[in-house]
């Protein structure tokens, strides 16, 4: 789509937006609106017709200002609450707690669903007037926060930031005529459906590849490199035949059960696991929620295996292994294990983590529980290739696995460049830094 650029331009004297056409106005954003309100959590459904989807902060689909759920929450409301808090078409919902340090509080969304809805207390919602369209304003919202509008008017207590709605909707916004306002919202529909679908596109793409990339790791530690070898029947169902060379044995004969606590904070090196991966942490941060003392974490040395084995029964998606590289401390929330002479650590990373990708650890201690122990895993079935072939294994491994993220992170390289684009075109489009095609059509 073909753009152009007003004829004259005036000077906002609003930093972030900068020039604007000279025919458009300056307004507060709290002129353009009928009202801004706080959510309400609820109660639990009851037997009545008061039970109402909750939207969430968690339903929010940040990256296409949309609401968006696999599975919506229920609540009961009272009648009161209703009345006041449920959701019309075109209302504009933000994030007012909540947060973190690389998505600040204060992201938002456009409701555009056809069932009674109301919302939660971390959100407030905000229903435009008719001064200005619904979704221009969400636009306009969207572009504040990219460029950290926002970050005026948070205060941050115990790890949650809170924003100020009521500072925050005394920001000053550029506007057009209703005319102009429909155009640019037309134009950033088409625009913005035409860069998701390339987002999705190259998803999908780094999806196929992550997902080869886990199929590669499970089958290689459970299975070897080289097919073509002599196998037997491992005695494990879900393992089936392995290399003849290789033994089984129970967890407990190659791996024991970290118990150094950080007594004396000895260490202050705070780690944690992330997607997967034992990562560095601030120890000072002021984000998320961490201990008064970090006396009671474990003390963690290089070659360690964690696995986080809690929350089992909520939550099937997240990576629960990771290796240990560096001295540091974990929360002793996880299961450290110590491997022995016998097994390589990387390739006993590895084949846990095979087993997470397999979700073997739901099914163990008697079903499904919250959370697992050492002692549940010490008669997990470990495989033991010899030592040479670990060692090849990891190799092997580390060899593909590295291509295949080198290419993942081409892919991710191309999705951010296309989210900034997308954001620039957001921006210069509500702010009149260009006109777009549509306009023309529209007589302007």
């Amino acid at each position: 789509m073909s753009v152009k650029y007003y004829a004259k331009y005036r000077d906002s004297e609003i930093s972030w937006i900068g020039a604007i056409p000279k025919e458009w106005n300056v307004r507060r954003i709290k002129n353009l609106i009928i009202f801004h309100q706080a959510g309400a959590w609820g109660e639990e459904v009851c037997e009545d017709d008061n039970n109402r989807v909750c939207i969430r902060v968690a339903d929010f689909d940040f990256e296409h200002l949309a609401v968006n759920s696999d599975e919506y929450t229920i609540r009961n409301y009272l009648p009161s609450q209703i009345e006041k808090l449920t959701l019309q078409i075109g209302d504009i919902l933000i994030e007012k707690s909540g947060g973190g340090e690389k998505s600040p509080v204060g992201r938002i969304v456009m409701f555009d669903k056809d069932f009674p809805a109301l919302y939660a207390n971390f959100i407030e919602a905000i229903r435009p007037n008719t001064t200005v369209i619904n979704r221009f304003l969400g636009y306009i919202l969207a572009s504040a926060y990219h460029k950290g509008v926002n970050r005026k008017y948070y205060n941050q207590t115990t790890g949650i930031q809170n924003l100020n709605l009521t500072l925050y909707i005394c920001e000053k916004v550029c506007i057009p005529s209703l005319n102009e306002q429909s155009a640019i919202v037309t134009y950033l529909d088409r625009c913005t459906a035409e860069i998701d679908k390339l987002l999705a596109d190259l998803q999908s793409q780094a999806d196929m590849l992550d997902r080869y990339k886990r199929e590669l790791i499970a089958d290689v530690v459970t299975h070897g490199i080289d097919k073509t070898v002599s196998r037997k029947d491992s005695g494990v169902d879900w393992i089936g035949k392995v290399p003849t060379d290789w033994m089984v044995v129970p967890l407990r004969a190659v791996a024991k059960d970290n118990t150094v606590k950080n007594d004396g904070m000895q260490c202050d090196n705070l780690l944690s696991l992330s997607y997967g991966k034992i990562i560095r942490k601030d120890i000072d941060t002021n984000f998320g929620l961490l201990p008064e003392s970090f006396e009671g974490y474990q003390v963690v040395q290089a070659g360690y295996t964690v696995l986080r084995l809690t929350d089992l029964q909520n939550d099937k998606r997240s990576l629960r292994t990771g290796y240990v590289s560096e001295a540091g401390i974990i929360t002793s929330a996880y299961t450290g294990l110590i491997p022995s002479k016998q097994i390589d650590g990387k390739y006993f990373t590895y084949l846990l983590h095979a087993y997470d990708l397999k979700k073997i650890y739901y099914g163990l201690g008697g079903g499904v529980r919250q959370s697992l122990k050492y002692s549940d895993l010490k008669t997990l079935p470990i495989l033991i290739p010899p030592i040479s072939d670990q060692r090849a294994i990891v190799a092997y491994i580390n060899d593909k696995t590295t291509q295949v993220d080198n290419l993942i992170a081409d892919i991710n390289k191309q999705i951010e460049k296309l989210k900034q684009y997308r954001q620039i075109v957001i921006h210069d489009a509500v702010t009149g830094k260009i006109k777009v095609k549509e306009m023309q059509n529209n007589g302007n």
